[in-house]
């Protein structure tokens, strides 16, 4: 696979020499100064692939392989009639991206919120902090602080009543740090959502349901993929994070089922997967190695991390070691090597995955350090380092057998 990590831009406090002492020859960012809507230029392009192919000259090379992400704006999400003139907004960043050299652009359709997790400095007994999620605390967020008209509906009475309990003994700055890290706005940006106008981003969607959110998305790709195909670019859907629905909305992208509708609704390559172990590796019932096996020729972007389900309802986990967690990354690894062989064999011109380790630990010199939540330097090192010796392991066994 070929060795990224995912890059905030100039303001990110991992710097590209860091990433390219960690042994990567790519790079994975997006404009996250551009607002959502608004068309990527080509001069804004430019500027970003000269400020990360600066040190070249003198340096070892560093490309930008895979925008993370181009987002999707809420108007396309919900359907509106305004969706037509985002979606051609879309079209246009993708061909200012593909006249660029850009070939591989994700993107995401879970709704008002991207990733959701209720605790960023989770602590092991080793001293390093990682993320969390539990549903008692969403829980508590969602029925007692947004106090969201129907939430009760969401909860079993136990969760509800054990949130009510826990929220008597919170500290007025235990409810702000919760509320926060609920409402954190997108990765790389320095924007929150506000609890005081939250409920009206979820209002909007009141009328959409599983089977809209689905219709919408479907809408969505049939008309953007078929220019990604003629621009040479692949798109690649990231799935949902948690794979389940929140805050009474819909979640579209959490099993094998959601992707395989998915890329039957436009059976063209260009319709991808960004395929996240951690992301689908909540849900016990996503087979990972197998979705590679039956799905492999749409994935065009890997993320590799590991999640620890704590509660046998699976909703309570937290960020686990690469190598340790409910993922197992040996027959994951396993798949992903035998699917570039398969692409290999077939002289795929992109034989090769594009993958980035995902969410690593807030450790050692990095606990003194602002940085963006899972994305410290030295954790994700960790973590690549170890993804590397699995990778070349199976690579040789295969050699040799």
């Amino acid at each position: 696979m070929i060795q990224t990590m995912r890059w905030f831009g100039p303001n990110d406090p991992v710097s590209l020499m860091d990433i390219r002492q960690a042994g990567c020859s790519g790079v994975v960012t997006a404009l996250h100064q551009v607002p959502v809507g608004d068309v990527w230029t080509r001069e804004a392009i430019r500027e970003r692939i000269s400020i990360v192919e600066a040190g070249n000259a003198r340096h070892t090379s560093l490309k930008w392989l895979v925008v993370e992400s181009l987002p999707v704006h809420e108007h396309i999400k919900k359907g509106l009639p305004s969706r037509d003139q985002y979606i051609e907004t879309y079209k246009e960043s993708l061909r200012n991206l593909a006249a660029e050299g850009i070939r591989t652009v994700c993107y995401n359709f879970m709704p008002v919120l991207d990733w959701s997790r209720t605790d960023l400095t989770y602590t092991f007994p080793e001293g390093h902090k990682t993320l969390r999620f539990v549903w008692e605390d969403f829980a508590l967020f969602d029925l007692y602080i947004l106090q969201r008209p129907g939430a009760e509906a969401d909860y079993d009475e136990q969760v509800r009543e054990s949130a009510r309990q826990k929220l008597q003994n919170m500290s007025p700055s235990d409810i702000q740090t919760l509320t926060n890290t609920v409402l954190l706005g997108l990765p790389g940006s320095e924007e929150a959502f506000e609890l005081a106008n939250f409920q009206e981003l979820l209002n909007a969607y009141k009328a959409i349901g599983d089977k809209e959110l689905r219709e919408n998305l479907y809408y969505f790709i049939r008309q953007v993929a078929p220019v990604a195909q003629e621009l040479g670019i692949n798109l690649c859907i990231h799935p949902d994070d948690p794979p389940r629905p929140l805050l009474g909305l819909p979640r579209v992208v959490s099993t094998e089922a959601d992707l395989t509708q998915l890329m039957n609704a436009c059976d063209i390559r260009a319709n991808g997967i960004t395929f996240c172990t951690g992301s689908l590796g909540v849900r016990a019932d996503n087979d990972l190695p197998g979705i590679i096996r039956r799905l492999g020729d749409r994935i065009h972007f890997v993320h590799l991390r590991t999640t620890k389900r704590e509660a046998e309802d699976n909703r309570n986990f937290h960020e686990a070691p690469h190598l340790n967690g409910d993922v197992d990354m040996y027959e994951v690894v396993k798949a992903l090597h035998q699917e570039e062989l398969r692409r290999n064999a077939a002289h795929y011109t992109d034989n090769l995955l594009p993958m980035r380790p995902d969410h690593g630990f807030q450790m050692l010199d990095d606990l003194h350090k602002k940085t963006y939540p899972g994305y410290s330097m030295i954790g994700r090192l960790k973590a690549l380092a170890e993804l590397r010796g699995l990778e070349m392991s199976i690579a040789r066994s295969v050699q040799e057998f």
